[in-house]
């Protein structure tokens, strides 16, 4: 059975009486035709069911997709960027930046076995990174001669890069604590491969993240800079490193260093799942422990209590990372600050 012809712009032009290029002009540049005539190609155009030139043929045509490319920070995958409170942030400001450009956003997954060749052949005319630990993707973007910014690294003076003062976000955050008076401390780490939470405990040597970001390595040094302005040493504080929707974070903290007063957290998320874990066993915050969250997500303003956090303007962040990839103008590279927002998750130790 033959299937029907797809009518085409020169179809059109023959039922409306005009041009070929007067039908692309109407479908591609409708200013420059006069309204009557427009109104005649359309309704030919209806009578023909014609919807419009294939889009294939003007990527082939410019080399352009109308699109950009973000690929989650870590090892993860789309679904982990749609449940994260930070990453629907992050995609919402990069999506307001898209639709002020006209533009489409793609979603690219970020899991070990796919985001290199995600970056080889998505069908995009620029990507927003959310790390720069793998060298290839850099590479690999560069090779297809694309605009892209990295986020969260300063990868170099030739290359985009947008990140926070994380020291100084960590810093302020230990800072509150001890000013308040805690003096018993855990840290929950962001881990950035998938897997069950890792505990380092003090006393091992060279405890080191298992899979960190300079971000989170930053982050530490912030917080033992903090530590050691009241004669604390960060090798004493259990760290746990942890994805940070991981729903058993709380129940390790809590089982494995049941003496902390006071939670540092890398994440919101991280944090609102150790203020769940709380509830669940009838532990008060902030009477018995203190939790501090990091990032400034709008959920952390919703918990009970309502969490004290170190923020960044993340849609903010965005907007700037999708900008800078429609400019494709000289590298920059952007440190955003920080700030801490002291709400009802954090109080003095009971003495």
């Amino acid at each position: 059975m033959n299937r029907p012809k797809t009518p085409t712009l020169a179809d059109v032009g023959r039922v409306a009486g005009v041009s070929r290029g007067t039908v692309s002009n109407v479908f591609n540049h409708p200013h420059l035709v006069r309204s009557d005539v427009r109104e005649r190609v359309e309704a030919a155009a209806h009578q023909l069911g014609y919807d419009g030139p294939d889009p294939r043929g003007r990527v082939l045509r410019d080399g352009k997709f109308n699109a950009v490319g973000f690929l989650p920070p870590g090892a993860y995958a789309i679904s982990d960027v749609v449940r994260s409170p930070y990453g629907r942030e992050l995609v919402l400001g990069v999506s307001l930046a898209c639709d002020e450009a006209g533009a489409t956003l793609s979603l690219v997954s970020g899991t070990d076995d796919t985001r290199t060749t995600a970056i080889r052949e998505a069908l995009v005319d620029g990507f927003i990174l959310g790390h720069s630990v793998d060298i290839d993707l850099i590479t690999s973007a560069q090779r297809r001669r694309l605009p892209f910014v990295i986020l969260e690294s300063d990868a170099g003076p030739d290359v985009n890069s947008i990140r926070i003062d994380g020291r100084k976000g960590a810093l302020l955050a230990v800072r509150h604590l001890t000013n308040l008076g805690h003096r018993h401390f855990a840290i929950l780490s962001v881990r950035r491969t998938s897997g069950p939470p890792i505990v380092h405990m003090p006393g091992k040597a060279k405890r080191r993240l298992a899979g960190g970001f300079p971000l989170d390595h930053e982050r530490l040094d912030g917080f033992a800079q903090g530590l050691a302005e009241i004669n604390l040493s960060i090798d004493d504080v259990p760290i746990i490193e942890t994805t940070p929707g991981e729903p058993a974070a709380g129940a390790v903290v809590f089982d494995q260093v049941p003496e902390a007063t006071a939670i540092l957290t890398m994440s919101d998320w991280q944090a609102i799942t150790v203020l769940d874990e709380a509830i669940r066993r009838g532990i008060n915050i902030p009477e018995d422990v203190s939790v501090v969250g990091f990032d400034g997500t709008a959920e952390a303003a919703r918990t009970t209590p309502p969490l004290t956090t170190v923020a960044q303007d993340i849609v903010g962040k965005g907007r700037l990372a999708a900008a800078m990839v429609f400019a494709n103008g000289p590298p920059q590279q952007i440190v955003m600050p920080v700030e801490l927002v002291v709400r009802g998750t954090t109080a003095r130790p009971r003495s």
